[in-house]
């Protein structure tokens, strides 16, 4: 599944990889995020930190007519108020979205898959 615009110049077809990683790296850039974790990983109980371009398995995409909803998976950092944390992904994720690909997202679904405690 990809998302398709008409603009006046022409046709513009994003696929589902460019809009979770462009996703994933703004949802990364924010304070508390360890990483992103995978959709179906958690059958051991541990969550491993998906790498830059594995950010299309942490994030899921799903479109009914012009709305466009979006669940990611992600880790946070242990000491961090994790609803803050959720909330700053959220409008950071819409923001980004919108400004470098000019989506409107109807919403952001996060879901915690781990807490990561800092190793010294």
């Amino acid at each position: 599944m990809s998302i398709e615009l008409t603009t006046k110049d022409g046709h513009v077809t994003i696929t589902n990889d460019v809009i979770s990683t462009v996703a994933g790296g703004a949802a990364i850039e924010c304070y508390g995020i360890v990483g992103m974790a995978s959709k179906n990983q958690l059958r051991d109980g541990i969550a491993e930190i998906l790498r830059k371009e594995n950010f299309s398995k942490g994030v899921v995409l799903r479109q009914d007519g012009e709305n466009i909803h979006i669940d990611m998976y992600i880790i946070v950092s242990y000491g961090t108020k994790i609803s803050e944390v959720a909330n700053n992904v959220q409008s950071q994720v819409k923001y980004t979205l919108d400004k470098t690909l000019g989506l409107s997202i109807s919403s952001v679904n996060i879901y915690i898959q781990g807490v990561r405690v800092a190793q010294e």
